[in-house]
């Protein structure tokens, strides 16, 4: 059974920097489609960003394109989102997530397998 286990959550000032990992066990992280959603309270759960399992494309969300960079290191079984500029309307709950679909999803419920979630909380 894949487990995905996300780390790098924390408190930080806005304009400040995160990077979050995702690691993964009980999978090969070669064969799946990664992505990152977030959650803000009393929001539904958003995508963030998404990378292939193959040829590494990525999307991302039109709220963080030139702030956030999602990447994958496959023999380390981990994939990170780095954070820059970070403002207090990024201040969520990041989930990893991961679907063996060879293409890139953005929404939530086409991917098989989620983390329980790390927390991101931007203050002004």
């Amino acid at each position: 059974q894949v487990q995905l286990i996300e780390s790098g959550g924390g408190t930080v000032q806005a304009g400040g920097s995160l990077r979050l990992s995702c690691g993964v066990s009980g999978g090969t992280l070669a064969y799946y489609t990664m992505a990152w959603f977030r959650q803000a309270p009393g929001k539904e759960r958003e995508f963030v960003a998404a990378v292939s399992r193959t040829d590494g494309l990525t999307k991302y969300a039109d709220s963080v394109k030139g702030r956030f960079t999602i990447s994958r290191h496959n023999a380390m079984n981990t994939m990170y989102l780095q954070m820059n500029s970070l403002n207090t309307e990024d201040t969520a709950v990041y989930y990893c997530e991961a679907d063996r679909t060879f293409a890139v999803l953005t929404e939530t419920y086409e991917y098989d397998y989620w983390g329980q979630g790390t927390q991101v909380t931007v203050s002004s």
